[in-house]
């Protein structure tokens, strides 16, 4: 087990408690209902990095959801419905070629280190003409040192980027005593590795913050131009 996963199984409290079950926003009001409607047809459903499974819960077709980390698999288990569920990193899905016509990955691969081999397995689970809904904290405007600024000297006030360009692997703290890994890496770096696996991407949207994430704090509002999440829904070229 690597530092990474001993961090995520600490904290699996943290992600259940906060971003599931109603409590986040953005989740409620705008990853799962674009979810639900990228998956529509769909027959047969992987959720990778699926933690609690609430994505893998509200598709009406069969499903499956692996996660790395075991409270989250037990804690899916636990919440039950109709997916099944079993703990496997997205580098190495145990699964046959072609086994699904959907994959997601909502949120994932920001903690992923083994990008290439990651879409490569979505790559390889997916049957041709199949989907891969795709959600990211946006690569360019949420890089690690991004965030709003508000100039009292200049009177200005604009959004800061971060070193986009540049990959970056660290722990933040993302509230007291509850450390997260993440990777930041470019835009150009994912789509590459989908055009390796075989993923063409023919959707993107960058859709502003959901007005219940905007009524938190009020400096959220100063940035509601601003989007936090990138979802790409990609396809999977070859012959039928």
């Amino acid at each position: 087990m690597t530092d990474s996963d001993d961090l995520w199984e600490e904290h699996a409290g943290w992600w259940q408690e906060g971003f599931t079950a109603g409590a986040d926003p953005e989740y409620e009001e705008q990853i799962l209902p674009l979810a639900r409607e990228h998956l529509v047809g769909a027959r047969r459903l992987l959720d990778v990095g699926t933690g609690e499974g609430q994505l893998a819960r509200l598709f009406e077709g069969v499903a499956v959801g692996v996660d790395p980390t075991w409270a989250q698999v037990a804690e899916a288990a636990r919440r039950g419905g109709g997916p099944s569920y079993a703990r496997a990193g997205a580098a190495a899905l145990p699964f046959a070629d072609a086994s699904f016509d959907a994959v997601v990955a909502c949120l994932v691969f920001e903690h992923i280190e083994e990008v290439d081999a990651a879409l490569a397995e979505v790559g390889r689970v997916l049957e041709p003409g199949g989907r891969f809904l795709f959600f990211l904290n946006h690569p360019l405007l949420q890089t690690p040192g991004s965030g709003w600024i508000d100039d009292q000297i200049l009177d200005e006030q604009y959004w800061r980027i971060g070193p986009y360009l540049i990959e970056d692997n660290s722990v933040e703290e993302v509230e007291k005593d509850v450390f997260i890994p993440f990777v930041h890496r470019p835009l150009s770096r994912y789509v590459n590795a989908m055009v390796a696996a075989g993923l063409l991407v023919t959707h993107m949207a960058e859709p502003a913050p959901p007005p219940g994430f905007l009524a938190r704090a009020a400096e959220y509002r100063d940035a509601a131009t601003i989007p936090r999440l990138l979802f790409l829904r990609a396809q999977k070229v070859g012959a039928v």
